[in-house]
């Protein structure tokens, strides 16, 4: 009999407690801890900001659905984690021991590493999460009724650059359906080296595709921008050169912007040696499992991953949808291997299947695997996109509400179509 514990409740949480149920024993027990009551479907918060979704629409109530599915489920965050100990504090006062534990929490939104950024005061708004996201609806709304400069895009140490792009795009839209986009000067600031990089050294022609998005829609662009302070109104930008060397300074006034912040990971995790990177990442091997402690698995934002490339300004390396579910499949057979005695011989692709809506059309990418360099490196836009996104938002959300992993026809429409979350394996294996 073993206790599967699985810490964090989103994208990857969800789904790595339901495949642990699928490959854990009759005996075996496995509990879910979060800090939020509710499952949020992250892709559609640029959506809530602009108020085309409402929370409740993207929202699904946890302990329900995980009981149905004979899971434990306890609402509380995290304190601090005792690997040595297989134990976890919690902010009630628990204490929880573990046989394995799946550590799928996502980052700490790292707000404070810049001087007035973000929603909790300072002077951007954020999409990051879902209360975020309707935050910034309440701040949109007295926007348009007064509109002005915008700036938008992602700061140094952010590992997440598709939402900026999608923000950006769709603010524009829904401007442009108001008829006062003539009223709004748009600025996409990035920590990019170039537009369309996407942390991933861009997939197919992004950099092409996303630099005639932008001019399309009249939004000037900075890229290999460090933001170095935000005041009310006023964002102050350098932009650094390949050496490192300030090569031009920006004063960008604005009456709204959303720039998603620098990514760590979370205080109940960080500084603990052989766990985590001094950013407070977990470490995973080619098993998803933590070196030191290999009864602990990493999955999605919150594992340690190189950055693509050497630049003088931060970029994080994305871990898209696709990717954790990939993460996800490969942790919960290689966990059953282990309980049964044998050794994980499973391994996550990290493909990428992705969509990025622009309110009114948007960008699609494959790269398998996603970190370069590629098999497949191909990438598409049109108005099907803003569609697929929609399809996609309804089919993951009843997904979760059901409380199923991944149905047999969706496995099998990805095979058809060559794209796997797990390497296949060799006879011998």
């Amino acid at each position: 009999m073993a206790h599967i514990v699985v810490l964090g409740a989103g994208l990857g949480g969800v789904p790595m407690a339901l495949e642990a149920r699928k490959h854990a024993g009759k005996t075996d027990t496995v509990t879910v801890i979060s800090d939020s009551a509710t499952f949020h479907f992250t892709p559609s918060n640029p959506w809530v900001a602009v108020d085309w979704r409402q929370p409740d629409q993207i929202k699904v109530e946890l302990e329900p659905m995980l009981s149905r599915k004979k899971i434990n489920f306890i609402h509380a965050a995290a304190t601090g984690l005792r690997p040595h100990e297989n134990a976890i504090d919690l902010a009630n006062g628990e204490t929880v021991t573990y046989d394995y534990l799946a550590i799928c929490t996502g980052p700490e939104l790292a707000f404070d590493e810049i001087e007035g950024l973000g929603p909790h005061g300072g002077f951007t708004q954020s999409i990051c999460h879902v209360d975020h996201a309707a935050a910034s609806k309440q701040v949109w709304d007295k926007f348009v009724a007064d509109p002005g400069p915008i700036v938008v895009g992602a700061v140094q140490g952010a590992s997440c650059f598709g939402p900026a792009y999608e923000s950006a795009m769709i603010m524009e839209t829904d401007l442009r359906r108001r008829k006062i986009r003539d009223k709004v000067p748009m600025t996409f600031v990035t920590s990019e080296p170039y537009i369309g990089h996407l942390g991933l050294d861009g997939v197919g022609d992004t950099k092409g595709m996303l630099e005639s998005e932008l001019r399309n829609r009249h939004i000037k662009w900075i890229t290999s921008a460090r933001v170095t302070k935000v005041e009310d109104g006023l964002m102050h930008v350098e932009q650094v050169a390949e050496d490192g060397t300030v090569a031009k300074t920006h004063e960008l006034p604005f009456k709204y912007s959303m720039m998603l912040p620098p990514f760590r990971g979370i205080p109940a995790l960080r500084g603990i040696e052989g766990l985590v990177n001094p950013r407070g990442f977990v470490i995973v091997d080619k098993s998803q499992r933590n070196p030191t402690f290999p009864n602990i698995y990493g999955i999605g934002v919150c594992i340690a991953i190189p950055p693509v490339g050497n630049y003088a300004v931060p970029v994080g390396v994305p871990k898209t949808g696709f990717m954790i579910e990939s993460m996800v499949v490969a942790a919960a057979r290689n966990m059953r291997a282990v309980m049964k005695g044998e050794a994980p011989r499973h391994e996550a692709t990290w493909n990428a299947v992705c969509l990025a809506d622009f309110g009114d059309g948007g960008v699609a990418f494959v790269a398998m695997p996603q970190i370069p360099p590629r098999n497949v490196n191909w990438a598409a836009e049109g108005k099907w996109v803003h569609m697929a996104k929609e399809a996609f938002e309804s089919y993951f959300i009843g997904k979760i509400r059901s409380g199923t992993g991944e149905p047999f026809y969706e496995k099998a429409a990805f095979d058809m179509l060559g794209i796997h979350k797990v390497k296949p394996q060799t006879p011998a294996e």
